[in-house]
């Protein structure tokens, strides 16, 4: 589950019981700590120790991930999302990989994984767009799959940022898709409510 970056904020909002499931909608409970990892930022690595919470319905466990993240990717989704509109605009990975002091294998992973689902993050995307500017006029082709969707991130974070405020791109993306942006093609991108 994506939430805030400010752990005091989540750590209040799960106390006070303003948190709900995912799965069921009832009401989230402290319980613990997923275990503490390295996220790579552009401004240098940050120790990441997420919160889980616990349904007091279902009693599903859930880990609470920043919304700097992504789920399963050790690096910001600021990182993940410059590699991804460095390639829009005409960039190898190679070149990207050296631009931002990442692996070139990894950025190579994320961008087959981006081209990969595509059309399932446009399509996403859109509908969340739609759903928070229900006055959105079409969305305009970019030139290919890739670049299609990474026009309706954009349009989608435009509409988060009208509705609620300032808020990065990319973060934006990450709490719109559940953390799952970039993951497997079997798990599917939350369903817009």
């Amino acid at each position: 589950m994506i939430v805030c970056a400010e752990q005091a904020r989540v750590e209040a909002e799960l106390v006070g019981g303003l948190l709900g499931c995912p799965s069921c909608r009832a009401v989230l409970g402290p319980w613990g700590h997923g275990r503490e990892r390295v996220l790579r930022c552009s401004a240098g690595d940050r120790l990441l120790r997420p919160r889980r919470a616990r349904c007091r319905g279902c009693a599903g466990t859930h880990v609470l991930l920043p919304n700097l993240a992504l789920v399963r990717r050790q690096d910001d989704v600021a990182v993940i999302g410059a590699a991804i509109e460095a390639k829009v605009a005409g960039s190898g990975f190679r070149s990207i990989a050296s631009r931002l002091g990442v692996h070139a294998g990894t950025v190579r992973g994320w961008l087959r994984r981006f081209a990969e689902r595509a059309e399932l993050i446009r399509a996403h995307f859109t509908r969340w767009a739609v759903a928070l500017d229900p006055e959105l006029g079409a969305v305009m082709p970019a030139g290919g799959t890739v670049a299609d969707a990474l026009e309706a991130i954009a349009v989608a974070a435009r509409a988060w940022v009208l509705r609620f405020g300032p808020g990065d791109p990319w973060r934006i993306a990450s709490v719109l898709s559940g953390g799952v942006l970039l993951a497997t093609r079997t798990a599917p991108l939350p369903l817009v409510s």
